[in-house]
Order: C-alpha cells, then structure tokens, then sequence
C-alpha cells in the first residue's frame, strides 16, 4: 500500500521530492546503486540490469543494459556501483569472477567498456575510490583483493587476505589511502593501496561471516560491520587497537549495511534471510529500532540512502523483484510501541521491576507494598538532552531484594539433597520423601508422597514406631497397614463397588457405603446420617501425629466381646470410657474359629475405636487392589504432576516421575517429560548440585536427557610407568608395552573400576583396596604409605 505523505528536501541547487514508492522489476534484484544527483538508480541481478529515473510519483525505465541475443554470464551481477564522481561511469560484480565497466556515454547500444578477468571465482564486491575517477576495487571469493586502473587493461596491484572469501571491500572517505576489507573468518583488515604485501591492521570483529561494513561520513574513523552473528557493530579505527564503541543486537544475519546521512548515530541495515523488514537504528539504543520498514515480502538485498546529505529517502531492492523508495517519516516506529514496564524475579527470590521514570517521579511519595522486604533501590540514567530519544518512555529500575535468611531456596537444596530416588523399595522411598518434606515445612509435598504410597504400595505391616501413635502403647502385635482417606476427596464413583449385601441375618456388622452422589453411614442404630450438614472431617474426627495413617485390627482377630462403635451423631464426639486394651493374638484366634461369626463380615468395612480421643474411619482392603484396573489413578497422578510443574515445583514433578517410573510415564508425552528434566537439571546446576544432577541423569526415563551425561565426555589416562599418554583403548601402553593398571592386591591388570591413592598413587581394584585397608593402613604395594580410603 503506497502511503500519500509527500517531502521536500533542498540540497544546494538541487530539490529532492517524492513519496513512498515501490515498482514491479523483471526479476529479483541483487544490488542497487545510485547516481551522484540522486535522480537515477541502477538494479542489477542475475537476470537484471536497468536504470530507471526517479520521479515524484513513480519509477520510469530508462536504459536496459543486458543487450545481444545471446546471454553471457558477464550480465549475471552480483553487485554494481555507480561512481560518484562521474556519472556515465558504473561498475559491475559478476559471478563468474569478471569485474566489468560500463560508459552510459557510449552512442552505441551496448555500454560495455572494460573486463577484468583475473579472479578466479565468484566477485562479490566492486567499490570507486571516492575522489580518484580510475581506481576500481574488487573483493573476491578466491580470497584476493585487486585494484584496478582503468586507463589500464590489469590490475594494478592485489591484496592477499589470507582466508577463504572476501565479503565487503570499501574505500575509506576521509583516508585516501585506506581501505577495509571483511573476511568469512570473521576477520577486518585494514589496508594501504601503497603496500599489497600486508595489511596495516587485522582484528576479529564477529563470531562468523563479517558480509558487510561501512565508513562513517562524517566521524572519520568510525567502521561499521554486520555479520552472521545477528550483529551491528561500530568500531573506532583511530585509536592504537580497534575499539568497539556500539553494539547493536539484530534477529537475523546482518547481509547490508549503510550509516544515514545527516544523522550520526543513524544506520540502516537489511538481513540476508528470514527477516524482510529493513531498520534504522540509533547505536545508542541498540534493542529497539528507531524506525522499521516493512513494503518487502522477501528478503531485501540492496540499500542505498538517495542523497548524501539527504536523511528522509531510503531505496532499497528485494528477492520479491520490487524496487521501493521509503520516506523515513512513513516508517513504522518500534520504539513508541515498545513495553516501557518489566518484571523479572532473581534466583534467590529478589524481584527486578522496571516502570515509566513518569510514573516514578509522580508517585515519589508512595508507600511501598506489603510484599516490600525494603525500599526499593532506584537506579536511573542521566540522560542527553541533546539525544532525540530523550522525551520518549525511558524506564527506572527498582529492585525488591529479600531479607537474609528469608524466602530463599535453602528449601529447594535441602530437598535436592536429602531426596531418596532409587535403591529402596517403593514404600520407602514415599515415606522418606514424605518425612524430608515434612521436615522442611512442606505438608502438602508430604502429604502427595503419602498418597502415592497408599496408591501404588499394597497394605505391609506398621512400623513398631507407628504402633504406639496407631493404637497405643499396650499394643505389642504386628498390626496390617491400613490405607487411609477422607470422604469429600474420595473420587465420584469409587464407593458404588463397595455396596454389600445386608439381608444375611440379625447379626450383621456396621456398613460403610460409599456413593458419588452422597455419603451414607448406616448401622442398626442410626439410619438418618445420609446428607447429614455435618463436614466429613468432623464426623472422621481429626488425627494428630506424625503419621497421618490409620491402621485396622483385622477383623478376624476381633475381641468376641468387644463392643462394636459407630460414627458418633455429634460434631465433636463425647468423653466416654477408656474400653480395654484388646487381648493379644491368642484371643483373636479364637475369634476366627467362633461359629457366630458370619462369613461376610470379614469382607465389609469396619468402625473400631482406636484412641480414646477420636474415631476414625478404617477400611479393611486397599484402595489400590485387584478389583480396580491398574490405570485407575494414573490421569489424578498426572494431573498432579502438571500441577506442581504449572507452580514451577519442577523438582517434585521429576522426583515421582523417576521413582513411579513406568506407572505413569506413558500417560506424559516425551517432550513435556524432556522439558521437565531439562529445567530441573538446569535449577540442580545452577545451584552447583553436581552430584543430584549426575543423579537425575542417569536415573532419567527420558531418552534425550539420559545420554546428557555421555556426551563430550573426555578422559585422558596417562601410563603409570613411562608417564606417556595412553593412545589406544587398551590396558597396555604403546610406548613401553607394560600394563598401565596394575592392582597392588592381586597384581591383575583393572579392567573397571581404579581406585588409587593421591598420596603414593598406588592402587587397584575397589574392592580389594576396600577390604586391605580394612585389615592395614599401610600401602599394599609396600611403599610404607598410610593410605586412606573415606
């Protein structure tokens, strides 16, 4: 879409006017050029070669230089240039490595005026001295640089630059003698005309390719590069060493690059691929462009400012075969649309936040926030009245930082440390992860590894520690593990399979159905308990201790005269008499063997009162058994995972993925799971965890994490006798043909695991040094060492 705004520019006797323009071409174009009165431009191409004249409304064709029947690879042109001083005079780059002149003043239809065929491959770049009207410079793939005078039919003289390809060659203004040249190695030279032997001066300017650079116009020693590492950079050339001054971060490989007259810290670049857009940029701020070009729909190949002293017309030729002049006042500005507020919070809990210094200043004498641990410390930039960008949204950083000692992430390395992952089984490692997180004060971390447990582990036996809490001290059985749970949280559906039969007879115990609809709680006593207002937790009554378990006497072993209990009516259950501590194992036997004991009583749940304190509800199978599919809780386990991942609980979501391992490892997909690994990896390493990492690693389900520990490993052995590296793979070195490991035990050769000591460095197998040093300090291969092994 063209856009209507119209400049005027007055440059001496010359007046420049025009709008935004653009033109269809023939073909894609590689370079353009124009002429010294701004009025002409120049496209050449592989397949294009025009001059069309600029006027106010339009681009109008005015000579077409490919002429003659037959198509010559002279015409396919890499990059042209127009000479600044004569303006019948142009020059051409092609990729056949044929440097050619054109003289616009010939009369006959074909301008062609000079060919230089010295370099040997494609010619990449061609540059005018800007004051002397004979002297031609070229750059090459072939690595060579050559300067040409054009009252001559060779080169004058070449210029090695001692690498692969020469991307850019320009001519310094303000230097008659100096040129730079830019290197795919990411090398710039310096050079002087006057001596082709070396260069005056060579520095690396970027990680890559360096594809272009340009002299300032002004600032006579500043060079400006882009390169394939995404950047701009600004170098002053005057000083003994190459000093860096700006830096300016692009998102694309840098392919052109061109300082804006008039404006001193203004350039222009373009990319070689990906981005389309064309930018000026103000060094000064170098993340946000000051304005942005964006006619292109591909990628733009040739820039050119229309007049040397004339900032407002850029033109530029693209892969899209369009040829467009902009108007800088119709660029679109970045800069105004940019976010002038961020937030970002520190690794150990230090919060950064950057506002409007507007706001800042207006609001001086706010109170800061609760979340405030202190006053926020203020940094600002003075900033240059003189800087165009001066009035814009500039921000003030505050930073929020945490007390010591407090709301850190001694928390997060404890657990790390302290986490079992592997080598118990299953019930132990929930347990001790549980007790580690109850530790630390993360009851709800505890609480999902409890669960866990219950879920995946079948009902063992109770820890002699947990007896006296479960049912107290006068208990000296082995009493079953019971798993337990709270009405309100049981999933809809689980109680429908636990209905029973209640027609066997008069003497039928207490019933506990379970429902998705409400939960019912009958015995022959009280039948009005469905839909009670009363909340679970005050019908199960509350559990205090360390082990929020509950454990059942199994029903079989029941005392014959003890009285049954049942869920009380009240909220909070009455003070009633201590019953009797039930009779040891020989008595429950009897209880098995008693006729009066119906056959389904030992299937249905059970209410028993197990403290005096409170009542509780027992069931007397496991939630996770054979009457549920496997999978039955395999989406709330991975529901939980993403839930702790979404907090950025990385750590707990990749603690039960490794311990659950292939119970819920096909119901995450490969990349969320790779994901999580990767970042708490990355958390464990940053906190200098190198062990856990290790861990982590090499414990990981996770085929893209589990060989990170694998790669770019490298270990250098070295003889033990000839003190030479060992070249081969194995146990005998090359130079003194001896066996490199010998155990000073039983004097084989390692083939594994070598442990030696760091005092003697004698040493041997793991086991056998284990078990010497157990017997004898002493070394065993007698050198009279007290070895030590910790």
């Amino acid at each position: 879409m063209e856009k209507m705004s119209r400049v005027t520019t007055a440059l001496g006797g010359s007046v420049l006017t025009g709008r935004t323009m653009h033109c269809h071409l023939d073909a894609p174009a590689n370079a353009i050029s124009v002429c010294r009165d701004a009025a002409q431009v120049v496209v050449a191409g592989r397949s294009i070669f025009k001059i069309y004249a600029i006027e106010e409304e339009q681009f109008v064709e005015k000579l077409n230089l490919r002429v003659g029947r037959k198509p010559s690879l002279n015409l396919s042109c890499a990059d042209v240039v127009w000479h600044q001083m004569d303006e019948n005079l142009l020059a051409t780059a092609a990729t056949n490595g044929v440097v050619v002149t054109w003289n616009l003043g010939r009369p006959s239809r074909n301008k062609q005026d000079q060919l230089f065929t010295e370099h040997k491959r494609t010619v990449n770049k061609v540059c005018f001295h800007p004051t002397e009207a004979h002297v031609l410079l070229s750059g090459s793939q072939d690595g060579f640089m050559k300067c040409f005078d054009l009252r001559r039919k060779d080169s004058v003289s070449t210029f090695s630059g001692q690498s692969e390809s020469v991307r850019d060659v320009q001519f310094s203004i303000r230097d008659y003698f100096t040129f730079a040249s830019t290197f795919e190695n990411g090398n710039v030279q310096l050079w002087d005309i006057r001596r082709p032997d070396r260069c005056e001066r060579m520095f690396t300017a970027h990680n890559g390719p360096v594809f272009c650079c340009d002299w300032h116009p002004e600032d006579r020693g500043w060079l400006a590069t882009g390169g394939r590492d995404k950047m701009v950079k600004v170098w002053d050339m005057t000083t003994h060493r190459a000093k860096e001054m700006h830096c300016v971060q692009t998102i694309a490989s840098v392919a052109r690059v061109k300082w804006r007259p008039e404006c001193r810290h203004h350039l222009a670049t373009c990319s070689m691929m990906v981005d389309h857009n064309i930018y000026v940029w103000d060094v000064r701020r170098p993340f946000v462009p000051a304005a942005m070009f964006e006619e292109h729909r591909d990628v733009t190949t040739g820039i050119a400012w229309r007049h040397p002293h004339d900032p407002s017309f850029l033109l530029s030729g693209s892969k899209d075969s369009s040829l467009c002049q902009h108007l800088f006042r119709d660029a679109s500005q970045p800069v105004e649309r940019a976010n002038p507020e961020g937030l970002c919070y520190g690794l150990f809990g230090d919060l950064a936040f950057a506002a409007k210094e507007s706001l800042v200043a207006a609001e001086s004498g706010r109170k800061p926030y609760t979340g405030d641990r202190r006053h926020p410390i203020f940094f600002k930039r003075k900033l240059d009245p003189a800087e165009p960008f001066a009035g814009l949204a500039s921000s003030a950083l505050s930073v929020f930082e945490t007390e010591p000692g407090g709301g850190g992430m001694r928390w997060f390395v404890d657990t790390a440390e302290r986490y079992a992952l592997a080598g118990r089984p299953l019930a132990e490692l929930c347990d001790h992860n549980a007790k580690v997180a109850r530790e630390l004060g993360r009851n709800q971390v505890a609480q999902t590894w409890t669960m866990l447990r219950i879920i995946y582990c079948s009902p063992g036996l109770v820890p002699t520690a947990n007896l006296n809490h479960s049912v107290g001290k006068g208990g000296s059985c082995g009493l079953p593990l019971m798993n337990s749970f709270n009405l309100k949280d049981m999933a809809p559906g689980l109680g429908s399979e636990a209905r029973l039969d209640r027609s066997k007879g008069d003497a039928r115990s207490d019933t506990v159905l379970l429902d998705s609809s409400a939960t019912l709680i009958t015995n022959e006593d009280n039948e009005e308990t469905e839909g009670s207002d009363v909340p679970a937790d005050y019908l199960l009554g509350d559990v205090e201790g360390e082990e929020d378990e509950l454990y059942l006497l199994d029903p079989e072993h029941a005392h014959p005269e003890e009285p049954e209990c049942v869920l009380p009516q009240e909220a909070f259950p009455l003070r009633h008499e201590i019953v009797d501590t039930p009779p040891g194992p020989e008595h429950l036997q009897d209880k098995a063997d008693s006729p009066h004991v119906s056959g389904s009583e030992a299937d249905v749940a059970s209410l028993a009162p197990v403290d005096s304190c409170f009542s509780l509800l027992s069931v007397s199978h496991a939630l996770y058994d054979s009457r549920l599919p496997p999978d039955f809780f395999s989406v709330l386990v991975r529901d939980m995972l993403h839930f702790y991942a979404e907090q950025g609980d990385v750590q707990m979501a990749v603690s039960v993925l490794i311990i659950l391992g292939e119970r819920v490892r096909k119901d995450i997909d490969e990349q969320t799971q790779e994901h999580w690994y990767t970042s708490y990896i990355d958390l464990l390493q940053r906190f200098r965890l190198w062990n856990v990492s290790n861990e982590v690693v090499k414990l990981s389900t996770s085929r893209a994490v589990s060989c990170l520990n694998q790669a770019s490993t490298t270990l250098h052995v070295n003889c033990s006798h000839c003190k030479r590296p060992m070249s081969s793979r194995g146990w005998v070195c090359d130079r003194c043909h001896r066996c490199a490991s010998m155990c000073a035990v039983c004097h084989h050769v390692v083939k594994g695991l070598f442990v030696w000591c760091q005092g003697c460095s004698h040493g041997g197998h793991l086991q056998h040094i284990m078990k010497w040093l157990e017997g004898s300090s002493h070394c065993p291969a007698g050198c009279g060492h007290l070895c030590e092994y910790s």
